[in-house]
């Protein structure tokens, strides 16, 4: 076994007993810091996932009454429209059955306070009938987009559209329209009924949210028909591109989401749900600091007395520190000291590779794993080839950087940590590759010697005018008797014949030759 560089129980007594004190000491104020501070954490956190958890119950809640309320609102105005187009399409409009028609009109907007009128247009979009005793005049609604929807699709559906002023009155209004044909199923004109957006804002006003909370009301596509608080400016405003319409929507039809407001870039856990009934989305949100208005003063509260307390601990682990410091900075001095002769001890100072040294601490070391393993050992061994012509032609100084030229190929080449390269004396070298068979080791030496012939350093005293190497590779499975002597001497036998069949190359000791005594010749 190599001898230790330095023996770690050489130290003085008083150094055994004062850094491992350090460390207890330095360990048990980190603990019991650490112990407050996740005991605060955990206490913090669960209660306001609690906080988030229930106002993720009430928003759910607070959407399916919204969505409920909604669907109900345009289910009664959309009755209200099939028995009219029935009436319509049964009596026809004209003479007596107009004025039947503005009075049934009259009495249906009477009843349903969500809306603002009932109009009939004709083919050409001019008012027919309505539900206000003077018929409007101008120039009709042909250009409408509910209109101009039901005059080119056939479907006897209803059909909800933005936002709109009515020409009627002025009111803001959501149209929703049904097509009406003549009995020869033609296009004969459009039943609408404007829906209130003020019969939605005081709706919304009815539930108990935030300042900062919000609701709204949208079509399918991300098209904003109210929200609260209420804002002129932002009906028909596009929603499309949020996370609620982007995101959340296309997987699943109702949900909670912790989201910022594309529009007033406030944090708000949104509620959200697509009516079945309906092409149309209601959404509620409270701002996340409302919801947590409560958790961060109690967080706070508690944060404030945990950090004094910490405090307190820190300034006499730091007192009882800061008497030790001294003597741990000599002995972290010291074992660097330590660390640093131990790769002096055990890698070449010229080329930086392991030394023998370490080089047979190693194949103990993977001697031992691979038996217990049985997985594969290899070593390579490689010579420069005519290296003392080279220094007698170039110098011993251009020798040296010959050598270190070779050895970073080496390094470039050993990729994995567990591979060892290693100098094993004047211009030989070697490199310990565990878990490799031969296959592996052929494919790493030819790459070696490849890499040298790249390098182009001229030699003059080598057939091929540039500086090559010859490897030898053995690998084997180890077992509890395999010696490491014999070991070395199989794959620097490989090496031998390398040199033998001409240099610049690469041989592989076979099994006969394994087998067979073994002979170092000179090279």
């Amino acid at each position: 076994m190599p001898i230790p560089i330095h023996d770690p129980h050489s130290t003085s007594d008083g150094s055994l007993k004062r850094l491992p004190l350090l460390k207890a000491a330095v360990a048990f104020i980190a603990t019991v810091c650490l112990c407050l501070c996740g005991l605060l954490y955990l206490q913090l956190e669960q209660s306001r996932r609690h906080d988030l958890a229930m106002a993720e119950v009430v928003s759910i809640n607070l959407t399916r009454a919204m969505a409920q309320q909604a669907e109900d609102t345009f289910m009664e105005a959309e009755l209200v429209l099939t028995s009219l187009a029935e009436w319509v399409q049964a009596d026809g409009y004209e003479g007596a059955a107009a004025a039947r028609l503005h009075s049934t009109f009259s009495r249906r907007v009477q009843a349903l306070q969500q809306l603002s009128g009932l109009f009939m247009f004709d083919k050409h979009g001019q008012w027919v009938v309505t539900s206000f005793d003077d018929l409007p005049r101008g120039e009709g609604v042909a250009d409408r987009d509910y209109f101009r929807f039901h005059q080119q699709n056939a479907s006897l559906l209803v059909h909800i559209g933005p936002a709109i002023r009515s020409r009627e009155n002025g009111e803001w209004i959501i149209p929703l329209s049904r097509r009406i044909n003549d009995k020869q199923g033609n296009f004969q004109g459009v039943l609408m009924a404007g829906i209130k957006l003020a019969y939605f804002d005081q709706f919304f006003k009815s539930f108990n949210i935030d300042d900062d909370g919000t609701m709204f009301l949208a079509l399918s596509d991300g098209t904003l028909l109210t929200r609260r608080p209420f804002e002129e400016r932002q009906i028909g405003a596009s929603l499309s591109r949020g996370e609620i319409f982007q995101k959340y929507l296309p997987n699943s039809l109702y949900g909670n989401a912790m989201i910022t407001s594309v529009v007033d870039g406030v944090v708000r856990l949104y509620g959200y749900r697509q009516l079945e009934a309906y092409p149309l989305v209601v959404a509620a949100a409270t701002s996340r600091d409302a919801i947590l208005k409560g958790w961060y003063a109690t967080a706070y509260q508690s944060s404030v007395i945990v950090a004094l307390v910490v405090l307190g601990i820190g300034l006499f682990g730091w007192v009882f520190v800061h008497q030790v410091r001294d003597g741990q900075r000599i002995e972290a001095d010291l074992r660097k000291a330590q660390e640093a002769l131990e790769v002096i001890a055990t890698h070449d100072s010229l080329t930086g590779l392991a030394n023998r040294r370490l080089f047979e601490r190693a194949l103990e070391i993977e001697f031992g794993r691979g038996a217990r393993q049985s997985s594969p050992l290899s070593l390579i061994m490689l010579d420069i080839d005519y290296f003392k012509s080279y220094n007698d032609t170039y110098g011993h100084v251009a020798g040296d950087h010959c050598l270190t030229e070779v050895a970073q190929v080496l390094k470039n080449c050993c990729q994995r940590k567990a591979d060892l390269a290693v100098r094993y004396g004047g211009e030989e070298f070697a490199v310990l590759l565990p878990d490799t068979d031969i296959q592996g080791a052929l494919t790493i030496a030819e790459q070696i010697r490849l890499r040298v012939m790249e390098q182009n350093i001229e030699h003059g005293g080598s057939p091929t005018g540039r500086l090559t190497v010859s490897l030898g590779c053995y690998a084997f499975v180890p077992r509890g008797a395999d010696s490491i002597e014999a070991f070395i001497q199989r794959a620097d036998a490989a090496l031998y014949q390398a040199k033998k069949g001409g240099r610049n190359r690469v041989e592989v000791l076979s099994m006969e030759e394994a087998a067979a005594p073994l002979l170092r010749s000179d090279r």
